[in-house]
């Protein structure tokens, strides 16, 4: 199968061949001839799509992998890319934990806010190869999910358009879009009303004044030429998220020894080089971009930040009872605050 067009996916909905694979016993697409990979994200990421071209360039080189690539949404939409993986009608996705949390809440521990202000930390804490990967596989591999590795995106600051957002209670009243649970529970416990919208959608809804802001990380803000509406950025650990390659236990597990070695590696090389290659983008274009566009960056102290470390406490609260385990909620943070 070259090609898979996005009517045969629904068409796979409608038939109940994805129910087959949520059930753990994903189809096998007849005349398969290469592996499919799919994204959501476009080319205009530039911090964050070369990553993903550097885990299919190591899986090809190790492994021999020739990946039939959907990107931009093209087979696949934001939402549609975790259940047509587990449906059988791609083998590896390229995904925003912070659409799949809810789903999956083991992903949470590394959305949380306020759980590390040091980004070396929490970098540290999503090597795919760190006792925190190892939990997060445990747990997916219940619902035949596996994380191959990915990249920490940053911290994900709150942008707005009328005013800087100084205090919890600036935040009170506003709609500011979210992409995940976890975001929009630190919205709500900030006081504000979140919006769940695709990033595509965000310029007109802060053209229009549909919302008021965003919850979100630096990339998102110049892939989407938000820089040009957006006035203001406040700086702090609000949440961040991380973009991953995921797929099935089953067909991981199906694989021969050196080709799942292959895939390993490349989730190695989109962990530490797609990261630096983000980070280098961040720094050099995307930071200049947005202060050259007259966004002011308010970076919040530690005494500013308190107040809103002590209103995210109940997110945390909140993802504990998701998770369903409370002690191992909170292994899992001690492991990423010890990183």
């Amino acid at each position: 199968m070259s090609g898979l067009a996005r009517r045969d996916f629904l068409a796979a909905v409608g038939s109940g061949v994805l129910a087959a694979g949520l059930s753990g016993c994903a189809p096998v697409r007849a005349g398969a001839k290469q592996p499919i990979a799919a994204t959501y994200l476009t080319k205009s990421y530039d911090d964050l799509f070369p990553g993903i071209e550097m885990f299919l360039d190591t899986a090809r080189d190790v492994g021999g992998f020739s990946f039939d690539v959907y990107n931009s949404g093209t087979l696949l939409g934001a939402e549609e890319l975790v259940p047509g993986l587990l449906g059988g009608v791609v083998d590896v996705v390229f995904q925003t934990s912070s659409y799949v949390s809810s789903s999956f809440p083991v992903l949470g521990c590394l959305e949380l806010p306020f759980t590390t202000e040091d980004f070396r930390k929490h970098r540290r804490a999503a090597d795919p190869d760190g006792p925190v990967s190892a939990v997060i596989n445990e747990r997916l591999a219940r619902q035949n999910m596996r994380v191959l590795g990915g990249m920490p995106t940053g911290f994900e600051y709150l942008w707005t358009i009328n005013r800087p957002i100084l205090r919890p209670a600036d935040v009170r009243g506003l709609r500011l879009r979210v992409a995940g649970e976890i975001e929009g529970e630190t919205v709500k416990a900030l006081g504000g009303a979140p919006v769940f919208m695709g990033s595509a959608e965000v310029y007109q809804a802060l053209e229009r004044g549909t919302i008021d802001g965003m919850m979100s990380y630096l990339g998102t803000v110049v892939s989407r030429d938000l820089q040009e509406i957006i006035r203001y950025g406040t700086a702090a650990q609000f949440g961040t998220y991380t973009v991953d390659a995921y797929c099935r236990v089953d067909w991981y597990a199906g694989l021969g020894e050196q080709q799942r070695a292959a895939l390993d590696e490349a989730g190695r090389t989109m962990f530490r080089a797609g990261t630096d290659r983000m980070l280098a983008v961040h720094e050099q274009d995307y930071l200049p971009a947005v202060r050259a566009a007259g966004v002011e960056l308010v970076e919040l102290d530690e005494a500013q930040q308190r107040p809103f470390r002590a209103a995210a406490a109940e997110v945390h609260e909140r993802w504990r009872r998701m998770l369903g385990d409370p002690v191992a909620a909170q292994q899992v943070l001690d492991l990423v605050r010890s990183a």
